[in-house]
């Protein structure tokens, strides 16, 4: 599976969400873009929706939030107002972004979305955590064949194998499904990464992380799970401020972030049961057989005049029986390393 030109599974695919955090200024979203570059991101992702594309201008008790979340008190319209990004902006962030090497896609909210972003070539869709229901969404988004990313921070086991069954029905295979905790910030106790693990066993397909929590913990048990994938909030600067700006990470914190997810893939390597260099030198640090009393010539060897000591110039520990009891054929020295060459019948 590719997205844009980067081959899914060659290294875990690092997606910045610009999301709200633009301060609808233009300027501060094109900065944005090419700080996420600069932090080591692989891609930049944006959102495709307006307010009344995704709710409506309505404030009675359903449309007002109330959850104990930093959003309480607003209306969903209001909300959505303020963090929508101006679609007039979205071909130019989409160059800024092929101009620093970044791969650029987003999250459309109704079909009017896709249709936007199929005009702009966008190399893949991501369906988020809120709209994982919204089944004519997801076949609509899936139909157009390419790459698939769901959120499943709301969703039950039910409604993950739906979603995943809608994009097969229209012959969409490519599909990534990302472990999310749909709370912000998210704490790490609820990260349960090891449904990560089982979304991949359970519904054959690909597996990542779209990450709310505060820190690099769970990226980082994410990559050493098989994360394919990982996204984050991203800010140029958190004085921007903004509805996402609380969980979003800035430069520094997203660079460091990135660096301990490739680090965390050197860490897992490959199997190999050879050496390195390194390794192989330090192998004299390791037992074998020394003599450790002087011995004379045509003595037995034993127990007592013979050990499996540090360090390893001598001969492999695992020939220890086979050797006692049999003599020495010259004088040896207490701390000489025992070698075939000194044993005799």
């Amino acid at each position: 599976m590719e997205i844009g030109d980067f081959k899914i599974g060659t290294s875990t695919f690092i997606i910045a969400e610009l999301s709200a955090n633009h301060g609808h200024d233009k300027s501060i979203a094109i900065e944005t873009v090419k700080a996420a570059k600069k932090a080591g991101a692989d891609a930049i992702k944006l959102q495709t929706y307006r307010p009344d594309t995704i709710t409506i201008d309505c404030d009675n008790e359903f449309f007002q939030i109330k959850n104990g979340s930093q959003w309480d008190g607003r209306s969903l319209y209001d909300l959505y107002e303020e963090a929508h990004l101006p679609w007039d902006w979205h071909e130019e962030l989409f160059h800024a972004a092929r101009e620093e090497g970044l791969v650029c896609f987003s999250s459309p909210f109704d079909k009017t979305a896709v249709d936007f972003l199929e005009d702009l070539n966008t190399p893949a869709y991501k369906i988020a955590s809120f709209e994982i229901q919204d089944i004519p969404l997801i076949e609509y988004a899936a139909s157009k064949g390419k790459p698939i990313i769901m959120s499943t921070g709301i969703a039950t086991e039910e409604d993950i194998q739906l979603a995943v069954d809608t994009c097969r029905k229209v012959g969409n295979e490519e599909i990534i499904l990302l472990k999310c905790t749909s709370s912000y910030p998210a704490p790490i106790d609820l990260a349960n990464m090891r449904t990560m693990v089982d979304m991949k066993n359970r519904f054959g397909v690909q597996i990542g992380l779209s990450d709310h929590t505060l820190g690099n913990i769970v990226p980082i048990v994410a990559t050493s799970l098989g994360a394919t994938v990982i996204e984050k909030h991203f800010i140029l600067d958190k004085s921007i401020g903004g509805p996402d700006a609380d969980f979003s990470l800035d430069l520094q914190e997203f660079s460091s972030m990135v660096k301990a997810v490739r680090d965390a893939e050197k860490a897992l390597g490959e199997v190999t049961y050879e050496h390195s260099e390194k390794v192989e030198k330090n192998k004299k640090f390791g037992r074998s057989l020394f003599v450790v009393e002087d011995i004379k010539k045509g003595e037995k060897l034993t127990e007592d005049n013979v050990r499996s000591i540090r360090p390893g110039y001598g001969i492999h520990p695992k020939y220890l029986d086979e050797i006692l009891n049999r003599t020495s054929k010259k004088e040896l020295k207490m701390g000489t390393p025992l070698s075939f060459e000194d044993i005799g019948d």
